[in-house]
């Protein structure tokens, strides 16, 4: 294992897909963990093993972009027979709470079990580690749908398990509310999704639109409905009254993005939490309708319901100038559909 490590090594040197700087000791940990540094040595723990610690910026997507970027690197510590841990406590994310949660600092394991046996404490105090970029590499065969690749689907199997009490939320909600209904599922971003460089998504009109005929052509019994945005959330409730499911203590903005409020206990927490509940149940639909994204990605990977039918409201990528891209969707869901605005009928 270590001669493949330091044949590895030496590939890496010469930029087979990142930088490998000198070793360094334990004993320069803040030095270390404050730089982009990819090999050094921690301790004398595990002269045989070489662990691979995942690790990314805060901030640069949500929990499914996360769990992309994770399944991408578990692949590569897999080929090359290292042992993987996620360091989103060191390295903390969007979803980091100041205080434990389910006894941890470490933001990856609440909402997902560990994904090798060993601890933070002990990688860190072991000979041979290897610390990612905390970018999507470049120059790597990453992929940016799970779904869309066999391999990482396998990866994502392998290795990807949710936490229990998570999962005792989508059973309890899935018997009490999905039972003998044919339920439809839709997932209607908004907020910070209409400017920036993202696919578009629905406009109110086109979503509605599409929802009555869904259920029409297809006879669904209710509608699941799972958004961020609170003008979303009230057009469809308005239009579909006793006919939508949701979560109630979900929370939804107009707006503003998530984590810039903090309006109750462990506020960021909750929202990688509910999202991912949310995402379980539109997997277990009986149909699902959405736009471009990771919780699309994230739920067809986790496929939960093999006979699902599955539909898009396709509007293309917003692919402008960042100043310009903040004004397209609005500009566009302005204009009429012969003019570059969306198209109406879908």
């Amino acid at each position: 294992m270590y001669k493949k490590f330091k044949s590895l090594l030496k590939k890496l040197h010469r930029g087979f897909f990142f930088h490998i700087p000198p070793s360094s000791n334990l004993n320069k940990k803040k030095n270390i963990l404050g730089r982009q540094i990819t090999s050094f040595e921690g301790g004398n723990l595990n002269k045989d093993k070489v662990f691979y610690i995942i690790q990314r910026h805060e901030g640069e997507g949500g929990i499914f972009s996360d769990l992309v970027f994770v399944v991408n690197h578990l692949k590569i510590a897999k080929n090359y027979g290292f042992i993987p841990i996620v360091d989103m406590q060191n390295f903390p994310r969007w979803y980091n709470e100041e205080n434990k949660v389910k006894k941890t600092f470490n933001s990856w394991n609440y909402y997902f079990k560990p994904v090798s046996k060993y601890s933070l404490e002990e990688v860190y105090k072991s000979k041979n580690l290897i610390l990612t970029s905390p970018i999507f590499y470049s120059n790597v065969d990453f992929n940016y749908q799970i779904q869309d690749s066999e391999e990482l689907i396998k990866i994502f199997k392998e290795f990807i398990q949710i936490d229990k009490k998570i999962h005792r939320v989508v059973n309890f909600f899935h018997r009490k509310y999905f039972k003998n209904k044919k339920i439809l599922g839709v997932h209607f971003r908004g907020t910070s999704y209409k400017y920036g460089r993202n696919p578009y998504p629905a406009t109110i009109k086109q979503m509605i639109r599409k929802l009555k005929k869904l259920i029409k052509d297809e006879n669904y019994d209710k509608v699941f409905l799972v958004t961020e945005d609170i003008s979303h959330f009230n057009a469809i409730k308005n239009e579909f009254k006793n006919d939508l499911l949701y979560f109630k203590n979900i929370f939804r903005s107009s707006g503003k993005v998530a984590f810039q409020n903090y309006p109750r206990l462990n506020h960021r927490y909750k929202l990688g939490r509910d999202l991912l509940v949310e995402t379980c149940l539109l997997s277990k639909c009986d149909g699902y309708l959405d736009t471009r994204g990771n919780v699309r990605g994230a739920a067809l990977t986790m496929n939960l319901n093999n006979s699902q039918k599955r539909y898009l409201i396709d509007n293309g990528f917003n692919a402008g100038f960042p100043l310009i891209s903040n004004y397209l969707w609005y500009i566009k869901n302005f204009l009429p559909s012969n003019f570059g605005g969306f198209k109406k009928n879908l």
